[in-house]
């Protein structure tokens, strides 16, 4: 699995442009008005992670199959989405999509790009496009209960915990807090997955500085970084304009001399994904062998018969064992066969919990 991430925002904060670049397409238009984006543009990337060449490398691999990270360019947000303003309605229903919202906020100045609200403020902003998702997502609720509220009269038990969520996620909204602020039960998770509130999603904040403030942020961006401080949401600094410079360039060494001209030692991409994983709770274990190395993405505290899911169901329905080494001792003692000589190869069971950078080989039999 990968992930998809949705990038939101009002209109003119650069969503379009940032899209463009981290996907290195023009698929989205990036012009100076709203709503150029009417359908959602998807974009695959893989996943930026040395280790799968050195991986690759060492098990004399043909082909490198790299992880890979979905972004969706979703139409401008306006005030009033919730009644439908805008382009609301395909605005949410897109947003239900995707497994977290990438929230693109202005925090750059100048009269030559126009803001829909005619001043710079990104927290006025996010406060614009976090209040209209919670109004969405009361809405939402209050369909829900009344039938709810029947089913539970007729001895429902499924319903009942349903209504209890409901009532408590409505709480938490008219308090003017997200659905993702609420504490949930690990027994109550998979029934609070299927309410689909658009503010339980993870948020990722990205600021679009000017270029001069790409490597340390401005007075805007440390705002933003301190509200996602609060919220325990992530917060990346990027100049949408340099990303798409960035992507213009095909040779690695340039990347790096232009990155390095920036006083920056990632792209915007690298930290966004980097991000990401860490907002979600994401690793990455590797699979190698003659045909090709493999990044897969698991959720952390992956069971290592889960993680032979992802692969094939048959791999897990036959699972025997998995056969782990680390990366540090999968590049110390040069691969599989040195790593294995040395007792670094460990068998472990259905259990077993799999760990980032792992080479993993799962013996399986149907």
């Amino acid at each position: 699995m990968g992930f998809q991430c949705g990038i939101v925002g009002l209109p003119n904060v650069g969503k379009s442009t940032l899209f463009n670049a981290l996907t290195a397409t023009s698929a989205a238009e990036a012009k100076n008005y709203p709503f150029c984006t009417v359908d959602p543009n998807a974009g695959q990337v893989t996943v930026p992670d040395d280790r799968l060449e050195v991986i690759a490398g060492l098990a004399n691999s043909k082909d490198r199959v790299p992880a890979n990270v979905e972004f969706v360019d979703i139409a401008g947000l306006v005030e009033g989405a919730s009644r439908g303003e805008g382009l609301g309605n395909q605005f949410l229903g897109h947003i239900r999509e995707v497994s977290a919202i990438v929230h693109v906020l202005r925090c750059f100045k100048g009269t030559d790009i126009t803001h829909v609200s005619g001043k710079v403020d990104p927290i006025a902003d996010a406060d614009i496009v976090d209040t209209e998702l919670m109004l969405a997502d009361l809405q939402s609720l209050e369909r829900r209960t009344e039938p709810l509220i029947k089913k539970t009269r007729g001895g429902d038990r499924e319903a009942t915990a349903m209504l209890s969520l409901v009532q408590r996620a409505r709480k938490i909204l008219e308090q003017g807090k997200p659905a993702r602020s609420m504490e949930v039960a690990k027994a109550e998770q998979s029934l609070f997955d299927n309410m689909q509130l658009l503010t339980a999603k993870p948020v990722m904040y990205v600021c679009n500085v000017d270029d001069e403030s790409a490597a340390t942020g401005n007075n805007l961006s440390v705002m933003v970084s301190d509200r996602a401080k609060i919220e325990g949401s992530a917060c990346v600094v990027i100049s949408a304009d340099i990303e798409a410079e960035i992507a213009q360039l095909d040779n690695i060494d340039d990347k790096k001399e232009f990155l390095e001209s920036l006083n920056l030692e990632r792209t915007g991409l690298e930290r966004v994904i980097r991000a990401g994983y860490s907002l979600l709770g994401l690793i990455t274990y590797f699979t190698a062998g003659p045909n090709e190395a493999r990044a897969r993405t698991i959720p952390r505290n992956t069971a290592a018969v889960d993680a032979a899911g992802i692969i094939h169901t048959d791999f897990a329905r036959g699972f025997i064992c998995a056969e782990t080494i680390s990366y540090a001792d999968y590049v110390s003692y040069a691969g599989e066969a040195g790593a294995k000589e040395v007792g670094r190869m460990r068998q472990e069971g259905r259990d077993y919990i799999v760990k980032d950078g792992e080479v993993v080989l799962f013996r399986f039999n149907v």
